[in-house]
């Protein structure tokens, strides 16, 4: 998994009825785009993220609208 910073890292809900967290990536921690991501959420927060199996990048340029 890659990143750039401003891109969108989604981590899917694990349960049914669990809304998805959206951040924007601030900082990439990692080389070469690997994580660990410093990750600003929809509700303020910051976070750094290891992303797992239930996390998406969704890169800037490929974004839906």
């Amino acid at each position: 998994m890659r990143a750039t910073v401003g891109d969108q890292l989604v981590q899917h809900g694990r349960v049914v009825g669990e809304h998805d967290k959206i951040g924007e990536i601030v900082e990439v921690m990692g080389q070469k785009g690997e994580p660990p991501y410093r990750v600003r959420f929809e509700d303020g927060h910051v976070g750094v993220c290891s992303p797992g199996p239930d996390t998406e990048i969704r890169h800037k340029e490929i974004r839906p609208s």
